[in-house]
Parts: structure tokens; C-alpha cells; sequence
């Protein structure tokens, strides 16, 4: 396995501070949700920055696995990423996602078997295993 890209993102102040990439592209401001003990602030939040890089991430594994079968996949397709955190006990918060894949004009069943590839292939998918469902829709 040789690797392809690497990444990294240093965050000072935990959830309620800032976050910036090595490379200088990502700079954000962090706040934490109130009902997590925060301020509620102007600021994103480590788990709306994991939900859209899921999404993003599905999507591309979506249009790999559809044109690897010669399937296009509709330009207004999309993928909603849902993070959710539960508190187990007094100091344990467990995450959970739930993708949903929007994919007009195709059949459902293939739609749905794409969806399922997809999961196998795109990378977020995989590192985060049986924390994560999916639901395919199509118009």
C-alpha cells in the first residue's frame, strides 16, 4: 500500500477555539454547541465539519461506483451526512451517522446496490464501520 495523500489539521482551544490545515486551506472558527456546554457560537463544530466531509466523501464513492458500471448520476444528486451524539454514562459521548443518498432519475434497486458499493469504497465509510446506516432515495 504506498500513500496517495496526507493530511493533517492542528486545533488550538478544543471545540471552542480554531482549526487550520497544514497546507493553509481550511481555517476555522470553533464553537461548541450549547447543548454540549457551549456558547453556542458563531463558530462550526467538529461534528458539522465530519457530517459534510461524509457526505462529500459518499458522493464521490457514489459517481466512482456509477460510472465504473457505466451509470450517470444526475448532476443535482446528493448526499445528506445526519452526526448524532448520545452521552452514555456521565462522561462517554458515543457518534452515530446516518447518510442519506438523494440519486433522482435512477431505479431504486440500483440505486440502492450502488450506494452499497459506494459504502465499501469511499474511505470515511470504512473507518467508521457499524456506526453508520444508509438510505437511498430517488425521484
Amino acid at each position: 500500500m504506498s500513500k496517495l495523500y496526507n493530511v493533517s489539521a492542528t486545533a488550538i482551544g478544543g471545540r471552542s477555539g480554531f482549526a487550520s490545515s497544514s497546507d493553509g486551506r481550511l481555517k476555522v472558527e470553533l464553537s461548541t454547541p450549547s447543548v454540549l456546554g457551549g456558547d453556542d457560537g458563531p463558530g462550526t463544530n467538529p461534528e458539522q465539519l465530519f457530517a459534510a466531509a461524509h457526505a462529500a466523501s459518499l458522493l464521490a464513492a457514489i459517481r466512482q461506483v456509477a460510472a465504473a458500471r457505466g451509470v450517470q448520476v444526475p448532476s443535482d444528486s446528493n448526499v445528506t451526512a445526519t452526526i448524532a451524539i448520545d452521552r452514555e454514562g456521565e462522561d462517554v459521548l458515543n457518534l452515530s451517522v446516518a447518510l442519506a443518498a438523494d440519486i433522482p432519475c435512477i431505479d431504486v434497486a440500483e440505486a440502492t446496490s450502488i450506494v452499497k458499493e459506494a459504502m465499501r469504497v469511499c474511505p470515511i465509510a470504512r473507518s467508521t464501520g457499524d456506526q453508520v446506516s444508509a438510505v437511498v432515495h430517488v425521484d
